[in-house]
């Protein structure tokens, strides 16, 4: 039967002897009452599956303190009857004593006589041993160990290293980490052995159980002969070969091979070694000593266990298949014998029906044959269990249909055990589950008798407690309390999740408290307060209830928190490193304090790092001081790595954006603090906004080895570099050097191999050292390599000894591999050696720099001694100590300061110890503070000298002597002392000047020495004359630096054989090279003869290819080795071998005598993708332009293929460059212009980069008529031509009409930009500023243009095609073709040539009727037609487009008077509308009329534009006829159409406005488009508008435009002229006024009309530069104006004028008028995007000028609306940025970057609210929070909408225009469901009266706009209740 509950009645001892088996050789013991009768509870169901390490309460209705009594007692009577025992072997029983159940302690074995026991075998916590064999099921696979659900629903503990026998576990661990989750997997059935068992030490009274999978256990005592054919057994695999697998059973008497085809092996579960494979024996091979096995699944589930005689019961194995027979049934389950000798039984819950009933016992009759499996084996008591449940017994786990926690409200009553528990049949899917519930858990209060309350077949509500994976058996609860509260299991506990909890116990490390659902928890000490407290046992009452938060439930190990700032944080959490995304804002605590940082911990376990820099602490402050571990810390996710579980935090909520220019390049030189040292680095803090950290290599601490192991030494955190180099930066780890070299040299420092120039020498540091060569690093990781050969001048050194790595050295270029990225290096010191003093500056440097550090102050006051021992100077000092080298010398001022002065300094002195004597400081060592002096008289009354006044001539002599020292300049010295690493040195010819040079050099550090004595004299270079930065020190450079070190044969050999320049000497050639020859001569001398030095005129196209390697030629010495590295210059030109060639004294500084426009001759050694690079001497180079180079475009295609490097090249000398030795030539004569007159273009000498010439004669070479190569810049827009290319920095024009000879409509068709082209000079001419228009022509027909080649001409030539250049070339009735220019509604302007335009009138059009010009005539149409009229004074030419004949008349139409009439009602249709009339087309003819709006009605017209339309048919009568001005004044008042009324009175004076002279209203009116959706425009009429826009008609350029975002639309009125007035002054006509005076006034008026438009005729458009400049000049605050002015030259090409004009404009406007001078900074914004080069950098130019002038919002916006309309998104989006800091209290800055982001539909528009609502004051959130709303209604996602309208009405429900503008977003959606539903809600709230009737009102206005009358009705009812309800 099912064990009862925990509780245990108190038990008396029998007297009776017990009963003992013979064949178990094992007592057990059996108990009965007082009465004798057995006891009615057995051992307590073990359910330990899945049971929590905390756990849940009501398993007991008995106290604690009364459990523990029982306990005791039940321990007492265990130990007596042990007692009775041993007393009862000793003396024979009296009587037999009654066998009763086995308790807890004991099991039944086999064998059984007498009476059979009256419960089945089942293993508990109690019984259960080491040694005991049991079957169980995977649970959980680990990475450490293994879970096993045991039989009884206990739980086991496999350790990973328990799993495998030692002979597998090591290959498998070594071959896999986790290897336990590669063989194991949950569900697997598995056969173990008890190792041990330990108690729980957090859980009292349980016990943990170790378990050994390992074979050599199980199998003890298995040898060959043990098996048999048909046999099970399991083995590991211990190695997978071709055919099949190796396995091993933990013996080594014997394995087993299993072959692949006995295998069915699933693609998922592939087979790996070490894993369980389970088989059937097939074969034995007893010779072998192999077992032959197949794992077929259904032969080895069915595979029963033979009956051999005599088995040993450590031959069964758990799982092992039986034929059973039943031999009795017990209490609760039955027994049966199997294999002959052996019993074992079968509790109730491993039957074959899952749901026995009450009369199980009927389906067991004795000797039924049943199969089995064997459960567990003890082999203490001979105990067998076995099982019968049809899952096992087909050696499959038990299927789990339950989830822990689950409910079911069905579940039915299957049993009641009396006492003990229920069995349920729960209803899962698929199949239904067993359920027991204990008597324990079936009610709150206990339950006298179950089956009274529960029968069978009845219904109960059920939650599952834990399930049994090995019975398949789940268990239940129905207590009440079960089903209430969130937690039940730990399985509902979440991290995060907030509930209140008991505190049950105190300890000292936390509290333990349960919640309401009976799950325990831990509260660490650390989390029972905010901070640290003492006595928590104040706080934590036992009983207490308090909110906590769970931080984590790993392992069933619930850990909770009372920090009150966790338990009410509203913050997100993190309970996994996925959730960790990068910007997330939580809360952690800290858990390690460290110098670099902290670690914050988060919930679950999960972990994070905040370094240093992200703490906002300052420099000196420790991390430790500021805060403590368990402190609660606000942090933000910077960045995260799930993969790695590495997260990075800041304390910083808003990330630091970093500016580009705090942002730390590559080469960059910066400073930094040390913050710490490391074993091979430094760890620095850099000064910068961006906190950046980097890292000094103890190499890179100084240039000489011996000052960075110094250095390092004794550096210390908080010393500060003020220099420091950024080698490479690798990710956020950037990598420092305080080289001085390396610092010095910075901006030469290359970072890519497109930077290396060949032959060049440049700095670097040796990285790494090799056998075969170096490699010596630059910037960032480029890496050159110097071979062994060029290393070292000596090719048997070896490298580690020559070299270390870190070391500094000078490295020569000699090959760059581009396509390859290598460089090829030398190192040696023959070409690489030092040009400067750096190397022994850095030494001073650095050794001042230690002697700070080594003082004992922090600011280096202990060093002021050395003040007092200048160089040079004379001191006083007291003879010491003699030594063997010299005398020692003290100082009374300064005690611990020593002289030193060595006997060659003695200057033949004898000097007593104690006299006191004048010596000379020669050098200072203030690290050893110590001084050298000299008492030689040249230094000494040297000094002297400088300190008496009365030897002027001395002092003079001194004087001059520095003064005649120079820089450069070549010395002769003497040394004085020899340092280790320098030497000091005197210069006799200047006043024994004291300097000092280093003997070694960069490349020679690791090199022995050249030694040098005292009195020796050497020659050196002045490099640094005396200065702070040299220390006051002269720094010298030794001649001898660069030479090689020499053996003493080599070193004769040269003195016998001197060679000088001039030297004829045989040589012979070594390697020839494509611009040298290398030459050998003498002994150990080498050189090379220059390309140019071959042959005297330099037109020899291959001048090497008579020379052979090896030949042996006479060549003159031209340059010594000194001057080039280690070669000599030779030459070997016929007039240098005859001796007539002139030799300078010093070749390297020839002069270059070159004259402009000289025709000279070179080679070439370059060619890039712009320029070939000639060599024209040794020392002269020339460059020559691609454009220069040919004027074909076929050559110019194939420009590198056409120079190849070695080949002659002549040109003329356009520009020479002294200073460089720099020609610029080109291919063509330059003509005779004047070199004097030479434009040059600021800007551009100002981009000139370095290695190009200056351009300053760029132009002089271009005469008009010239042909000339060119290339495309750019296609200019509209009619605007092609701007072209003819020179590095130099452009032309060809205008539109000079693009090709026919006139074509598309003449830019086979154009593109970068093409090369052939073009023509037309004219170049010079403006007044100085620059220079160049005006090019494309026509073929032009002379010169034909291609070399017919082939090449595309098409028949146009002889038609001839351009009319002036005006006298016109003459009237002449057939002109044109390009139209412009298009107003006057008419149209068309370019007939580069320098004619012509005009055509509306009426000249077309014959028919134009009703669109703009759109039947576009900008560029081609168009023929005939001249009208042509006046040569003012260049005017007028054109018609009508076919029919016009026999040259100026004026269009057929003015046929003759056939009209005043007082002739005719018909026609209107022409155009005007403010002051319409224009009326007469039928069936060609005259236009006019119709004065004072003839339209006899009624006033407001607007006459609304009233009539253009093409409408209208009636008019013919009031008066003009033949001479070809004039019809019309009226169509209805008194002229129906009455005959005399119209003689009619006024006289009708309009003298002909129609095509009339500027139409357009005309008059200047739009200033709006980019913003509303789409406004503003209207201005002045007579000079017109003139402004016919301007606007001549600019081909689009417009520049200004935004209405951008001006200001109020002060736009400047525009108006002084003759403004006069047009508009219009008298208003009172219509009651009688009669006569209404006349009079229409007299008047018309009078004025008439006087203004004659004057209008007067006036023109402007046209040339001087008519704006008069405009300009009558309306400079007029922004407007000046705009058309630019567009004017931007129309003319001239880019150049148009910036001049804007900058012009910004001078001239008033400073008060912003807004105007605002207008010119968006137009200049315009033309710089435009036309910019690159646009983005001149835009930027202009728009950090634009702040300093205006208001920076406003110029922000200026921008943002240029990007905008250009779709330039990515500058927008980085503006925006850049202004939502800036401006970040602006409303508007913020909404223009949520509409941006909506109308590129992007996400990340709530963090940019988000961000907003933190950054703008309170009073703007709900006007920010609105209008986002109803940005995102319109153009984003309407939900999002309608969350934030009602987040800010829920703070704000009173705000009835908040509710309005709401439910007019919803309303225009247009769902009428949500919209009733928003309006029920606004007229449900409680305001004043007004707002309600506000609300009222519109809810009826909309329902009346949908028609529904009853939903009127329901509104105004619903108005009325609330009325009523007041």
């Amino acid at each position: 039967m099912p064990a009862s509950s925990k509780k245990f009645h108190k038990k008396k001892t029998d007297e009776g002897k017990p009963k003992f088996n013979k064949a178990s050789k094992k007592q057990f013991k059996t108990k009965k009452d007082s009465n004798g009768a057995v006891k009615s509870e057995a051992v307590a169901l073990q359910l330990e599956d899945d049971v929590p390490d905390f756990p849940r309460g009501g398993g007991s209705s008995l106290s604690k303190y009364e459990r523990d009594e029982i306990r005791a007692e039940v321990d007492a009577e265990f130990e007596a009857e042990e007692l009775a025992l041993k007393k009862n072997k000793r003396k024979k029983p009296h009587k037999k004593s009654q066998v009763m159940p086995d308790d807890l302690g004991s099991l039944f074995g086999d064998g059984i006589t007498g009476k059979l026991p009256r419960y089945a075998n089942k293993i508990t916590l109690k019984n259960i041993s080491p040694g005991m064999k049991l079957w169980g099921v995977v649970a959980e696979v680990n990475v450490k160990d293994l879970v096993i659900s045991l039989p009884g629903g206990l739980r086991g503990l496999v350790r990973a290293s328990d799993a495998l026998d030692s002979a597998l576990s090591n290959e498998v661990e070594s071959n896999e980490g986790d290897f336990l989750k590669n063989i194991f997997y949950p569900g697997q059935l598995v056969s173990c052995i008890v190792l041990q068992l330990d108690d729980d030490k957090k859980e009292t009274g349980k016990r943990k159980i170790w378990l050994s999978l390992r074979l050599s256990l199980l199998h003890k005592g298995f040898t060959l002969d043990a098996v048999q054919e048909g046999m099970v057994l399991t083995g590991y695999v211990k190695s997978i070969e071709d055919h099949g697998y190796i396995l091993h059973f933990g013996l080594s008497s014997f394995m087993g091979f299993l072959s692949k085809d006995d295998h069915a092996e699933s693609k998922d579960n592939e087979v790996r070694t070490g894993q369980f494979l389970q088989g059937v024996i097939k074969r034995i091979d007893k010779t072998r000593k192999v077992v032959y096995l197949s794992s077929d699944p259904d032969t080895v589930s069915k595979c029963v266990t033979k009956d051999p005689k005599g088995i040993s019961i450590d031959l069964l194995i758990p799982g092992m298949l039986v034929n059973a027979s039943v031999r009795s049934t017990l209490e609760n389950g039955i027994m049966l014998s199997f294999l002959t000798y052996f019993t074992g039984t079968v509790d109730m819950f491993h039957l074959q029906n899952k749901f026995p009933n009450k009369n199980w016992k009927d389906d067991y009759n004795q000797n039924k044959k049943v199969n089995a499996r064997i459960l567990f084996i003890d082999p203490s008591t001979r105990a067998v269990g076995l099982t019968l449940n049809p899952h096992l017994v087909h050696n499959k786990a038990p299927p789990s249909h339950v989830n822990i926690g689950d409910i079911f409200d069905q579940s039915k009553v299957v049993r009641v055990d009396r006492g003990f528990g229920l069995l349920l049949d729960v209803p899962t899917k698929p199949l239904s589950t067993p359920a027991y519930v204990n008597v324990s858990d079936v009610a709150e209060e206990e339950v006298r008798k179950l089956e009274k309350k529960f029968k069978e077949g009845v219904q109960v509500r059920v939650r599952i407690l834990g399930f049994r994976h090995l019975e398949g058996l789940a268990t239940g609860i129905l207590k009440a309390s079960a089903f209430e509260g969130p937690v039940f299991t730990h399985s509902d506990v979440k991290p995060g999740m907030v509930i209140k909890a008991k505190v049950i116990a105190l300890d000292s490390f936390g509290a333990i408290v349960q919640f309401p659902g009976g799950v325990k928890a831990l509260c660490p000490t650390r989390h029972m307060s905010e901070f640290e407290i003492a006595k928590p046992g104040k706080k934590f009452k036992v009983g207490a209830e308090l909110v906590f938060r769970v931080l984590g439930c790993k392992s069933k190990r619930i850990t909770v928190t009372y920090k009150k700032t966790l338990v009410k944080s509203k913050l997100g959490i993190i309970s996994s490193y996925a959730e960790a995304t990068e910007g997330l804002i939580t809360h952690g605590w800290i858990t390690k304090i460290e110098k670099h940082g902290f670690f914050v911990r988060f919930y679950n376990g999960v972990q994070g790092f905040t370094p240093r820099s992200e703490l906002g602490l300052g420099p000196g402050h420790d991390p430790s001081s500021m805060y403590h571990v368990g402190q609660v810390v606000k942090c933000r996710v910077t960045s995260s790595t799930p993969a790695s579980r590495h997260i990075n935090l800041s304390l910083q909520m808003k990330p630091v954006r970093i500016s580009e220019d705090d942002m730390v390049k590559l080469g960059s030189v910066v400073s930094g603090v040390v913050e710490g040292l490391t074993p091979s680095a430094v760890v620095i803090n850099l000064n910068s906004k961006a906190h950046l950290k980097g890292t000094i290599s103890n190499e890179h601490l100084a240039d000489h080895h011996e000052h960075a192991s110094l250095l390092k030494s004794i550096l210390k955190p908080g010393y500060k570099f003020d220099q420091l180099l950024v080698l490479d930066i690798e990710g956020n780890n950037i990598l420092l050097s305080a080289k001085f070299s390396l610092i010095k040299s910075a901006e030469q420092l290359p970072s890519d191999i497109s930077q290396i120039q060949p032959n060049t020498v440049v700095h670097g540091y040796v990285c790494n050292l090799i056998e075969t060569g170096c490699f010596v690093r630059f910037l960032g990781r480029l890496t050159g390599f110097s071979p062994r050969s060029k290393a070292t001048d000596d090719q048997k050194a070896d490298l580690s000894r020559a070299f270390y790595i870190g070391q500094s050295v000078r490295s020569n270029i000699l090959d760059v591999n581009s396509e390859t990225a290598r460089m090829t290096l030398s190192l040696k010191q023959s070409c690489c050696s030092s040009t400067d003093a750096t190397f022994i500056q850095e030494y001073f440097i650095v050794e001042e720099k230690i002697a700070k550090l080594q003082s004992s102050d922090s600011d280096g006051s202990e060093l002021k001694w050395a003040e007092g021992f200048n160089i040079g100077s004379v001191i006083e000092g007291k003879i010491g100590e003699a030594k063997d080298i010299g005398v020692v010398v003290s100082f009374d001022k300064y005690n611990n300061v020593l002289g030193f002065i060595t006997h060659y300094q003695l200057g033949g002195l004898t000097l007593e110890t104690g006299s006191v004597v004048q010596a000379s400081v020669l050098d200072v060592d203030m690290a050893e503070r110590l001084v050298d002096l000299s008492l030689k008289h040249e230094f000494v009354e040297k000094s002297q000298d400088g300190s008496f006044k009365g030897q002027k001539h001395k002092k003079k002599r001194k004087r001059e002597a520095s003064k005649d020292l120079e820089l450069h300049q070549t010395i002769n010295a003497v040394v004085e002392i020899v340092k280790e690493h320098y030497l000091v040195v005197a210069i006799p010819e200047y006043n024994y000047a004291i300097g000092y040079a280093s003997i070694a050099d960069y490349n020679t550090q690791k090199l022995p020495p050249k030694q040098f004595v005292n009195g020796q004299r050497v020659i050196a270079t002045v490099m640094a004359l005396p200065s702070p930065a040299t220390s006051g020190r002269l720094l010298l450079l030794l001649n001898s630096i660069s030479e090689v070190s020499e053996t003493s044969s080599t070193k004769r050999a040269k003195k016998k054989s001197s060679y000088n320049v001039g030297s004829l000497v045989p040589a012979e050639v070594t390697e020839i090279m494509p611009l040298e020859l290398r030459l050998k001569f003498g002994i150990g001398f080498r050189g090379r003869v220059h390309i140019t030095e071959v042959n005297d005129d330099n037109n020899l196209e291959k001048p090497f290819g008579n020379f052979k390697v090896g030949q042996t030629i006479t060549a003159r010495i031209v340059g010594k080795a000194s001057q080039k590295g280690h070669l000599w210059d030779l030459s070997i030109k016929p007039t240098m071998l005859a001796g007539t060639g002139e030799i300078g004294a010093n070749s390297t500084s020839d002069e270059v005598e070159f004259s402009t426009g000289q025709l000279v001759t070179g080679y070439v050694y370059k060619v890039d993708s712009e320029w070939v690079w000639l060599t024209v001497s040794r020392h002269v180079k020339a460059q020559l332009f691609i454009l220069d180079s040919a004027c074909e475009p076929n050559e110019l295609q194939q420009f590198q293929e056409c120079f190849k490097v070695g080949k002659p090249v002549s040109g003329y000398i356009l520009n020479v460059n002294k200073n460089k030795k720099l020609l610029r030539v080109v291919r063509h004569p330059l003509g005779a212009l004047s070199i004097g007159n030479v434009f040059m273009d600021k800007d551009i000498q100002r981009g000139e980069s370095d290695n190009k010439i200056s351009d300053e004669s760029m132009t002089t070479h271009i005469h008009e008529g010239d042909v000339l190569g060119g290339r495309i810049s750019k296609i200019l827009p509209g009619i605007g031509g092609l701007l072209v290319q003819i020179g590095p920095h130099t452009y032309g024009r060809v205008h539109f009409t000079e693009l090709k000879d026919a006139w074509e409509s598309d003449p830019l068709s086979g154009y593109h930009e970068g093409q090369f082209i052939k073009c023509k000079v037309l004219e170049v001419s010079h403006s007044v500023k100085g620059t220079i228009h160049i005006d090019l022509s494309l026509r073929l027909s032009l002379d010169g243009m034909l291609p070399k080649s017919p082939s090449e001409l595309g098409g028949d030539l146009d002889s038609t095609g001839k351009r009319p250049e002036k005006i006298e070339d016109l003459c009237p009735n002449m057939s002109v073709q044109g390009y139209v220019k412009n298009v107003m509604p006057k008419g149209c302007f068309i370019m007939l040539s580069r320098k004619l335009d012509a005009k055509i009138l509306m009426s000249n059009l077309s014959d028919g009727y134009v009703d669109d010009p703009e759109k039947e005539f576009p900008i560029g149409k081609l168009v023929s037609g005939r001249v009208l009229a042509v006046e040569p004074l003012s260049k005017r030419v007028e054109v018609t487009l009508k076919k029919s004949n016009t026999n040259g008349a100026s004026k269009s139409g057929i003015n046929d008077f003759s056939s009209l009439h005043v007082g002739d009602i005719v018909s026609g249709r209107i022409r155009r509308v005007e403010s002051y009339g319409l224009f009326i087309a007469l039928d069936h003819t060609n005259m236009v009329g006019l119709c004065h709006v004072s003839e339209l009605s006899e009624d006033h017209i407001e607007n006459i534009q609304t009233k009539y339309a253009a093409g409408e048919k209208v009636k008019a009568k013919i009031l008066k006829l003009d033949e001479e001005k070809h004039r019809i004044s019309l009226g169509m008042k209805n008194s002229y159409l129906t009455n005959d009324i005399d119209i003689t009175e009619k006024e006289d004076s009708d309009e003298d406005i002909e129609e095509t002279d009339v500027m139409d209203d357009e005309a008059r009116s200047i739009l200033l488009t709006d980019s913003t959706p509303t789409g406004m425009s503003i209207e201005y009429e002045s007579g000079a508008s017109s003139v402004l826009a016919q301007a606007e008609s001549r600019a081909s350029v689009p417009a520049l435009e200004v935004t209405m975002d951008d001006i200001e639309h109020d002060d736009l009125d400047v525009l108006i002229s002084q003759n403004q007035a006069d047009n508009n002054d219009v008298i208003t006509i009172d219509e009651k006024s009688k009669r006569r005076e209404k006349k009079k006034a229409k007299e008047e008026r018309e009078q004025e009309i008439r006087a203004a438009e004659e004057r209008q005729l007067e006036k023109d458009v402007p046209r040339t530069a001087d008519e704006f400049e008069k405009l300009v000049r009558s309306s400079p605050n007029s922004s407007f104006v000046w705009i058309k002015y630019m567009a004017f030259m931007l129309n003319s090409a001239d880019i150049e004028k148009a910036r001049a004009i804007a900058e012009r404009a910004l001078r001239t406007i008033n400073i008060r008028e912003e807004t105007e001078k605002l207008n010119i900074w968006v137009a200049y914004f315009n033309l710089e995007n435009q036309y910019g080069n690159p646009p983005e950098e001149a835009v930027q130019k202009v728009f950090q000028r634009a702040l300093q002038y205006c208001d920076p919002k406003k110029v922000h916006f200026a921008l943002l609306g240029m990007y905008e309309r250009t779709e330039q998104h990515n500058l927008a989006d980085v503006l925006l940025d850049k202004m939502s800091k800036k401006f970040k209290h602006s409303c508007k800055v913020w909404l223009r970057r949520v509409q941006m982001l909506l109308a590129q539909q992007q996400d990340g528009v709530q963090p940019v609210v988000n961000r907003a609502l933190l950054c703008l004051p309170r009073h703007k959130h709900i006007k920010f929070i609105s209008q986002a709303a109803v940005l995102e209604f319109k153009s984003g996602v309407p939900d999002r909408g309608r969350s934030m309208f009602e987040g800010i009405l829920r703070e704000y429900p009173k705000r009835t225009d908040l509710w309005s503008i709401y439910l007019d977003q919803e309303i225009r959606l247009g769902d009428e469901d949500v919209i009733r539903a928003l309006f029920e809600r606004a007229i449900s709230l409680s305001l004043p009266p007004k707002k309600m009737k506000f609300l009222f009102t519109k809810y009826r206005n909309y329902e009346e706009s949908r028609g529904d009358e009853e939903r009127i009705k329901s509104v105004l009812q619903k108005a009325i209740d609330y009325v009523e309800s007041i």
